[in-house]
């Protein structure tokens, strides 16, 4: 293997997502993907797990006899670990490696204890997907390191780069076991500054004081928070993905990371200009078309729509400020007939027959029961959006200028509703709204204006930052507007959002094209083509801190 200019002989990557779609790290890897297979072509090698059967088979993954044949024909892989070699069905087609894992749990506890030794990791309050994440990403380093060993890494600049907690018994078992593997560990989120927010506490004006040790016990939180921590302070480089998620990483996890390192995407799942108008009245048909099933009313063609969506955290992801600044500019009275859709998965049951059997039959004029959702949930009583639609009055009554329907399943093209993909729904909203109170980085709305929909999102979000301190903050200018949020302005943030999403209702055609421009030239400049150079540089420092960590022993 010849060395490349960046320094890298042989890179790994691990992740619990990697031919694994789950939530926003997929977004990032597999679009970061094809620069990283450029770069490298099959010295990248990207690990997951194997958690796929017979009968429900990765659609990201397809299987290579030939590809590390001799590897595997050599490989003697302890503790009944499998893998499964091909390449990642994504733009680049990188290497990847799938790991068969199960094995492990029969050893965990003589694991854990290595690692309590070693590192004071402390599994003994371990539950949840504590065990699986653990199982994986040990049987995920033992694969990397029986691949070092064949690649005769000990000759070769080699990085891995381990993302979430999730991998963090990977990177410490990586650092016992190859000291001259370079280690990255990415924190996308941190585990204790999730669970904070998620429990209604205040971050921000109190994080000077958090001390994460003692919030994880308070907050049950011991294994995952340790786990995390202990693979921050011995990465060789440690990154996260913002600027307000690093001081959030400094206080809770004792490291400052050495190098922030933003979420680009790739340009290549939005249509081409000559098809986009044609796929974006498509969506939008099928949107209205939908409504009118649920509703019983007729929309007109220039129906204004916007939507939120993303991981069904109700306040760290701002669905409550969401669907109380739609609730609050019905008073305002927008331009247009309004729609506003909430996409988020919940705990969904099935698709709605009877709203399957109106969209068949056409006959859109009466409206449904429960007008507000389009599947059925397991939990109608208790879930937190559907819930709050209900306790803020609104029914889709005749009459109503702002309605808000509910689709609380994968958008993946199979929901048995829409039948259409997120990406394929998403180009036919007129504006989107991603009020986060608890948001590291923030793609939903980058992947927005990536569209040309213009987005509303908050300061509180690595994005919304990244959008103020690089460009000028209002719609016409970056199709984007960022509302100042803190711990105590919730009202002022739904009124901001409100006045926000009128302005676009009533601006006229001309406006809203300059706006359009103006999100597609934004998003122009978070490719990965332009953002994968601080990836670059986190590779550098992981092993420059490597050589002298091994000089130094």
């Amino acid at each position: 293997m010849e060395e490349t200019k960046e320094g890298v002989d042989l890179l790994f990557e691990t992740s619990w997502e990697v031919c694994n779609k789950v939530g926003g790290i997929y977004t990032v890897l597999s679009t970061k993907a094809k620069t990283l297979q450029k770069l490298y072509k099959d010295k990248l090698i990207f690990i997951g797990p194997d958690v796929w059967t017979e009968s429900t088979p990765s659609p990201y993954f397809k299987e290579s006899a030939s590809l590390l044949k001799r590897w595997k024909s050599m490989a003697q892989l302890p503790y009944g670990i499998k893998v499964r070699v091909g390449r990642w069905q994504v733009p680049g087609n990188p290497i990847a490696i799938l790991v068969k894992f199960d094995g492990l749990y029969a050893v965990k506890d003589e694991l854990y204890s290595r690692m309590w030794e070693a590192f004071g990791v402390d599994s003994l309050h371990a539950y949840g997907d504590y065990d699986e994440a653990c199982a994986f990403s040990h049987a995920a380093a033992i694969v990397m390191e029986s691949l070092y060993h064949f690649f005769e890494g000990e000759k070769l600049s080699t990085v891995a780069h381990f993302n979430e907690w999730t991998t963090g018994m990977g990177l410490l078992y990586t650092r016992l076991h190859m000291p001259q593997v370079a280690t990255v560990f990415t924190t996308h989120a941190t585990s204790i500054g999730r669970s904070i927010c998620g429990n209604g506490k205040d971050l921000y004006r109190y994080l000077p004081y958090y001390n994460g040790d003692q919030m994880a016990q308070e907050l049950n939180m011991q294994s995952k928070h340790s786990l995390e921590k202990a693979a921050a302070v011995n990465a060789d480089c440690f990154t996260t993905v913002s600027d307000i998620t690093a001081r959030e990483c400094e206080q809770l996890l004792g490291r400052k990371p050495d190098i922030v390192t933003p979420n680009g995407f790739e340009p290549n799942f939005v249509p081409p200009r000559t098809k986009y108008r044609t796929c974006r009245m498509a969506a939008r048909n099928q949107l209205i078309e939908v409504a009118s099933a649920l509703t019983g009313k007729q929309y007109n063609a220039d129906t204004f729509l916007i939507c939120t969506s993303g991981r069904a955290e109700y306040r760290n992801k701002g669905l409550d400020l969401f669907l109380d600044a739609v609730s609050d500019l019905a008073q305002k009275h927008p331009c247009r007939q309004t729609i506003a859709f909430v996409m988020v998965p919940a705990w969904c049951k099935e698709p709605r027959a009877d709203l399957q059997l109106t969209l068949k039959s056409g006959n859109t004029g009466v409206a449904l029961n429960e007008p507000v959702i389009t599947h059925w949930l397991n939990n109608m009583d208790s879930d937190q959006v559907l819930s709050r639609i209900r306790g803020l009055g609104i029914t889709n009554a005749p009459g109503s200028n702002v309605d808000i329907i509910y689709v609380p399943c994968y958008l993946d093209g199979y929901d048995g509703i829409f039948s259409l993909t997120y990406y394929q729904l998403l180009i036919g909203m007129d504006a989107t709204v991603f009020p986060s109170y608890y948001e590291p980085w923030g793609y939903t709305p980058l992947e927005s204006i990536a569209f040309g929909v213009p987005t509303v999102t908050t300061s509180l979000s690595g994005f919304g930052q990244w959008i103020e301190r690089h460009f000028e903050d209002d719609f016409s200018s970056t199709g984007a507007y960022v509302a100042e949020r803190t711990d105590t302005n919730y009202l002022e943030v739904a009124d901001s959002i409100s006045r926000s999403l009128k302005f676009l209702s009533c601006a006229d055609a001309s406006t809203l094209q300059e706006i359009s421009q103006s999100a597609f030239a934004t998003a122009a400049q978070a490719t990965w083509t332009r953002f994968i150079d601080y990836y670059l540089t986190a590779f550098e420092i992981a092993l420059s801190n490597e050589r002298a960590r091994n000089v130094a022993s």
